[in-house]
């Protein structure tokens, strides 16, 4: 007869950064902890809690706990997260969530969870240890550990050691990984890191840098846990683990149970028109703002390549109407054949409709994520920080989609670099087609595996049981 007995079911609470592309992962994983009978506890500022009922699978499980954002000078009035404001006040919208602190500590009081999982709050750890209750934090970074430990790694002694660093530092340091970083084809050319450096050393909230409330996040946390696998990053949470000194816990891919909805039918029928794997979809999630000359490379080249295109874009910078943005003569250009949007759009969906066989991606996790477990081809169009990281792993270590060519110096893509990428993954005869689908189809199964899925995450639970020392 079996010794086993089942591990005890613990109770976590969230803590995301404000905004969707934090607050969706921390509970796609909530869903996954539930299924196997965990309580969570999702602290989520009041209003947004309506936007994510529908992604909560288990709500006897799953509590949504309300938080009043506080009001900061400059905000707009009942802004609660980055979709409500515009991207230089976000270090506004994190000066509102720093100010939740006495809250968070009542509410933790309250609930006494084993673990509170956090990103973007590096006083969570130290006031979870004044509390003196064994509360554990669990830094749970949504991004590739990959560019964490590209960036900031212990390595890196000027980060570390520098009181005040400019962006000559940052940006020296930036263009080579550190020493020991393990082989990869991450490195980061002069104008990626020129670009780096400054979003780096931006006041991100209570007059702390970002670089800053990162570095406290990793040192004080009790342990790391990343969404991703061995299989794909492993080497890169080693070295984490090794320069860290702490555990890093892998939840494995967390891919999100397909929605029970059906897309809008308004485009649905506008899909249906077309033949199948012919559309180009493209979406650059809810804060990607490009600058309006590539934003129109962009749609020139998704015209230049003769398919049939839906982009979900921002309007670019300066602009506040998609419309005026376009370039001349384009909407009758492209009429019956282009759709330009901005707004809510049902990705999982888009990505499954059998019309759609490209899906162009600005490398966000979600995103990445939701592209390889379908059948779309991949090309990759990263903007910032972690999206660098993960199109090279993505594009050049993997190779499972194409990455868009940009200028060496300046970091500009043009409409030929588009429509090239976007022929080079539709092309079925192209031998850098053929290999991209031959790996992504490989990495799709695998992904796609519920055994795999379930392996990870009962590991996970294990290796937070061990952390409280219960099993």
């Amino acid at each position: 007869m079996s010794n086993y007995q089942p591990l005890p079911s613990l109770h976590i609470a969230m803590y995301p950064w404000f905004a969707m592309g934090h607050l969706t992962p921390y509970l796609h994983l909530s869903n996954k902890l539930a299924e196997r009978g965990h309580r969570i506890s999702f602290f989520v500022p009041t209003k947004t809690q309506q936007k994510l009922q529908a992604l909560n699978l288990h709500p006897h499980l799953i509590s949504f706990i309300p938080i009043t954002v506080p009001h900061v000078d400059g905000l707009p009035p009942g802004a609660e997260t980055t979709n409500d404001v515009p991207f230089p006040s976000n270090s506004l919208l994190m000066d509102a969530m720093d100010l939740t602190q006495p809250a968070i500590l009542q509410l933790i009081c309250e609930l006494n969870p084993n673990f509170v999982f956090f990103d973007f709050t590096p006083w969570l750890p130290k006031l979870l240890r004044q509390l003196g209750t064994g509360i554990k934090s669990i830094n749970y970074v949504i991004i590739s550990p990959a560019i964490v430990g590209y960036v900031r790694s212990p390595e890196r002694k000027v980060l570390m050691e520098k009181s005040v660093l400019t962006e000559d530092d940052l940006i020296n340091e930036l263009i080579n990984p550190p020493p020991s970083f393990p082989p990869s084809s991450i490195k980061l050319p002069a104008h990626e890191a020129r670009m780096l450096a400054p979003f780096l050393l931006k006041e991100f909230g209570s007059g702390t840098k970002l670089i800053e409330r990162l570095k406290i996040s990793l040192k004080e946390c009790d342990a790391l846990a990343f969404r991703t696998c061995r299989e794909m990053e492993g080497k890169y949470c080693d070295y984490l683990e090794t320069q860290l000194r702490k555990p890093v816990l892998l939840a494995g891919p967390v891919v999100p149970e397909t929605p029970t909805t059906e897309l809008d039918e308004k485009w649905a029928k506008w899909l249906e028109r077309f033949e199948a794997k012919s559309v180009i979809y493209c979406a650059f999630g809810t804060e990607c703002v490009l600058k309006i000359d590539q934003f129109q490379e962009l749609l020139l080249g998704f015209e230049l390549t003769g398919l049939p295109f839906f982009a979900a874009l921002k309007p670019p910078m300066g602009v506040e109407a998609i419309e005026s943005a376009l370039p001349e003569g384009f909407e009758g250009r492209v009429k019956g054949r282009g759709v330009v949007s901005w707004g809510w759009v049902q990705q999982p969906l888009m990505l499954k409709h059998p019309s759609v066989g490209c899906f162009v991606t600005h490398c966000g996790p979600s995103s990445l994520m939701e592209g390889l477990v379908s059948e779309c081809q991949l090309v990759l169009l990263p903007n910032v920080a972690d999206q660098l990281a993960i199109a090279r792993v993505m594009g050049r270590d993997l190779r499972v989609g194409v990455e868009v060519e940009k200028g060496e110096e300046d970091g500009v893509f043009t409409k030929e670099g588009v429509c090239k990428a976007v022929r080079d993954v539709m092309d079925e005869e192209s031998e850098v087609g053929k290999e991209v689908r031959r790996n992504h189809a490989k990495w799709r199964e695998f992904l796609s595996s519920k055994g795999l899925e379930n392996s990870y995450i009962d590991s996970f639970v294990e290796k937070l049981h061990a952390l409280l020392g219960l099993n």
